[in-house]
C-alpha cells in the first residue's frame, strides 16, 4: 500500500525500537537480569507487529527480517547501560506515543492492502500499536493498559479509524495516513499532558445519598 511503500524503512525500525526499549524499562523496574530485558524488549517491540500478521494470513514481518530483533535486543542493551532515569522515562513516553499514532495507522494500511474489510482492518491497526504493550504488562505484572482509565487504546481506535474511513472515500494513502496518526498522537498528547481519561461505568443510583 502507498502509504508504507513511500514511509522510509528507517521509521518502521524506530517504532520497534521505541517500543522495545519500554519493554526493557519495565524490566528494569523489576531489576531482573539482562536475558529478560532482552526478552521483555522483543515481545514488546515486534508482538502488535506479530499477532497482526498471523491474523491475516501475512507472512510474520520479523522471521525474514531479523534486522527487527536485532533492533530489539540494541534497545534492551541501551536501557540496560543507561538506566531507567526519570529524564529518559519521559522522552521514552513521548516516543511512545509516535509509535503508538504510527503504528495504529501502519498496521490498518497493511491489512487493507490484503484485502482486510474496514472494520477488521482498523481492528488490525489497533493490535499493531497496543497488543506488545499488553504483553509486556501482563509479563511485568502491571496495570495493562487496557485496565486504565488513560487514554491510550482509544488513541489507537481514532488513529486507525480514520486512516481507514479516509481512504474508503477516497483520499490518498499518504494525507490519510497523516491524518489519523495527527489524531492519535494529538489525543495520546492530551491524555499525557492533562490526563485525559473517559468516564468510567457507575451503577444506577450509585453515589447518591
Amino acid at each position: 500500500m502507498d502509504v508504507i511503500a513511500r514511509l522510509p524503512a528507517w521509521f518502521d525500525y524506530a517504532a520497534v525500537v521505541v517500543f522495545a526499549a519500554t519493554g526493557a524499562l519495565a524490566a528494569a523496574r523489576q531489576h531482573q537480569d539482562i536475558i529478560t530485558f532482552c526478552f521483555f524488549a522483543a515481545v514488546t517491540g515486534v508482538g502488535g507487529g506479530t499477532l497482526r500478521d498471523l491474523l491475516i494470513g501475512a507472512p510474520v514481518f520479523w522471521v525474514d527480517r531479523p534486522g527487527y530483533l536485532i533492533a530489539c535486543l540494541l534497545a534492551a542493551a541501551a536501557v540496560w547501560t543507561l538506566g531507567p532515569g526519570r529524564a529518559r522515562l519521559r522522552v521514552l513516553l513521548w516516543l511512545d506515543a509516535l509509535g503508538l499514532a504510527a503504528y495504529c495507522v501502519l498496521g490498518a494500511a497493511k491489512a487493507e492492502g490484503l484485502g482486510v474489510p474496514a472494520l477488521s482492518a482498523m481492528i488490525m491497526g489497533v493490535l499493531t500499536a497496543c497488543f506488545g504493550g499488553v504483553i509486556r504488562d501482563v509479563l511485568a505484572h502491571q496495570p495493562s493498559v487496557l485496565l486504565r482509565r488513560e487514554l491510550y487504546v482509544t488513541c489507537a481506535v481514532l488513529g486507525a479509524g480514520v486512516f481507514v474511513g479516509l481512504d474508503k472515500i477516497g483520499v490518498p494513502p499518504l494525507p490519510a495516513g497523516l491524518a489519523g496518526f495527527t489524531l492519535a498522537f494529538a489525543v495520546r498528547a492530551g491524555a499525557i499532558l492533562f490526563n485525559w481519561s473517559l468516564t468510567g461505568y457507575h451503577e444506577p443510583g450509585e453515589g447518591e445519598g
